[in-house]
């Protein structure tokens, strides 16, 4: 027996479907919660630690924080959450996302705050540092999650709910046809909102980014939003192929009617 791709799944009564088909809809809820929430921890992590050229074309470069490289994975997996699973569940894993990212900074703050076996001034009781004025590794990854763990927090529960209504209002809007135009639609947009909301936040209320203070303040600040979006919006449309494909054969795998391939499962 099939059911609506449009009603969320842990609305169906278990009668509706075989246990072994229930048993494939929570595996691939696990699987895409667990991409999702994995690169979520690993974004706070590494961060604006590095910032890398993903390419370069005359004297225009595409430059990005290493910890947004993974990041477009987490619209992807939310933008197939909804089509699969519905509104709810995409809305549970950005607030379980929240509490992941609460998780990573207590867990830096506690390792910071736990006595070690650093070098410390004995005269000030501060952490010694090393030739280059740096503190221990640990401290210096520290410094930097929680100068942009704020900014990521409000950027990403903002984009990531964005992404969710905006997804569903398309869904609604064309009856659950042009999969692509909610899939880049959505996220296009969301992005946009996440990107300009990191780079603002990262630099006024935690002052890490690499600013040149001798070049112009909003000119840098507009470069690495426009550095972080084009990067962000090459890699939403490249993975409208690929939504294609997990949306045709997860409706068929999870047996799920959907509006856009029909029914074509056995």
């Amino acid at each position: 027996m099939s059911v609506s791709i449009n009603d969320p799944i842990s609305k169906v009564t278990s009668n509706l479907v075989p246990d072994y088909i229930q048993e494939r809809r929570a595996v691939v809820f696990l699987v895409l919660s667990g991409l999702f929430l994995g690169t979520l921890g690993m974004l706070n992590i590494l961060g604006i630690s590095r910032f890398v050229n993903i390419f370069t074309w005359n004297d225009f470069a595409i430059t990005v924080a290493v910890g947004a490289l993974p990041y477009p994975l987490t619209f992807l997996c939310t933008d197939l959450i909804s089509e699969l699973y519905g509104r709810n569940r995409a809305n549970q894993v950005v607030w379980v996302g929240l509490l992941l990212n609460l998780w990573v900074v207590f867990i830096v703050w506690l390792g910071g705050v736990l006595p070690g076996f650093e070098a410390v001034d004995p005269t000030t009781g501060e952490l010694v540092k090393d030739a280059a004025e740096r503190l221990p590794i640990f401290f210096e990854i520290r410094n930097l999650t929680f100068g942009t763990v704020t900014a990521s927090m409000i950027a990403y529960l903002t984009a990531q709910f964005v992404d969710v209504q905006l997804f569903h209002f398309w869904k609604e809007l064309t009856q659950g046809k042009y999969l692509w135009l909610r899939n880049n639609g959505s996220t296009l947009i969301s992005q946009l909102v996440d990107t300009a909301a990191v780079v603002l936040i990262t630099h006024f209320f935690a002052g890490v980014l690499p600013i040149d203070p001798t070049q112009d303040l909003w000119t840098q600040l507009l470069l690495f939003i426009g550095y972080g979006y084009v990067f962000k919006l090459v890699a939403a449309l490249l993975d409208t192929g690929p939504f294609y494909l997990c949306v045709y054969w997860l409706s068929n795998y999870l047996q799920l009617e959907s509006p856009v391939f029909g029914k074509s499962f056995k």
